[in-house]
């Protein structure tokens, strides 16, 4: 199994020099990939521009989206976007795609979170496959979307499905599977993990490549930290909530992180991509002296 690091965005205070350091220990240590996730109505940075600036001083580690919640996005501009991306980092995109949850993040978006959402990203998906093989997208252009990205139509989509629905309908064009587990909870991860094997295969398709993540946090006052972030993070889910599930989030120590790596690792997992809830980059170096 391999090792991912989210760069800390869902963390205050995140500025230049913390992005830089972030993203140089990531791509000096046992990682394989550098990621970052998408909000809007929160006070994070904006991702694409955020990976865009991990992406000039690394030179090794993929970057990933995880997630881009594609519907909120004009489905031509992404594709040249993420393709630029591409291009500026040598070939090292990776991009995780969903649909999202948050309705005040889809009006920001000026889009709409409704019930055509899965299949308006089933349509973006292929679109961004075809503007990614050069065919002509936009009807009325004379040309394609370019650049065109160093992976071609083979750079490769992660899927963030959680459900059996969503999992069954990724199958037919993901290349894996981008998941998150809150506790992290095993069970839960374990049967993402068979519904995504059973789904590939009746599909007609490649195993998918299975990636998982869960928040954690080290050193002293850990708890209490990871507490302050879900409260944060969780607050648009109402009054209480978060409090109500920060019991079941235990990767709060060394000993609890090592033994949910090694049982996610036992689960068949290719990849690992753990957050961090703080901004502290030795935290970086923490994960790595423990799993590295």
């Amino acid at each position: 199994m391999q090792l991912g690091m989210n760069l800390p965005v869902m963390v205050p205070g995140l500025d230049r020099p913390l992005v830089h350091d972030w993203a140089r220990r990531i791509d000096a240590g046992p990682y394989a990939s550098l990621a970052a996730g998408e909000r809007i109505t929160f006070p994070n940075p904006e991702v694409l521009v955020t990976l865009a600036t991990a992406a000039a001083v690394t030179e090794r580690v993929r970057i990933v989206f995880d997630v881009m919640v594609l519907p909120m996005h004009p489905a031509a501009l992404a594709a040249k976007q993420v393709a630029t991306l591409d291009v500026l980092s040598g070939g090292r995109v990776v991009l995780g795609v969903g649909v999202g949850a948050r309705e005040e993040d889809y009006r920001a978006a000026e889009s709409a979170l409704d019930a055509t959402r899965f299949a308006r990203l089933d349509a973006q998906v292929a679109l961004l496959r075809r503007a990614w093989a050069g065919e002509t997208v936009v009807p009325g252009a004379e040309r394609p979307v370019e650049p065109l990205p160093l992976q071609g139509s083979a750079l490769p989509i992660w899927a963030g499905a959680l459900g059996p629905r969503s999992i069954r309908r990724a199958a037919r064009w993901a290349d894996g599977l981008a998941g998150f587990s809150f506790g992290p909870s095993m069970e839960e991860i374990g049967t993402a993990f068979d519904r995504a094997r059973k789904a590939w295969a009746e599909a007609g398709r490649p195993p998918p490549r299975l990636v998982t993540s869960f928040w954690f946090a080290l050193g002293d006052g850990a708890r209490a930290r990871l507490d302050e972030y879900l409260a944060r993070y969780l607050a648009f889910l109402g009054p209480g909530v978060a409090e109500k599930l920060a019991p079941t989030v235990t990767a709060t120590s060394g000993d609890a992180l090592k033994r949910a790596a090694r049982q996610v690792a036992e689960l068949g997992a290719d990849e690992l991509i753990l957050v961090p809830t703080t901004s502290d980059p030795e935290e970086v170096d923490r994960v790595a002296d423990l799993l590295g």
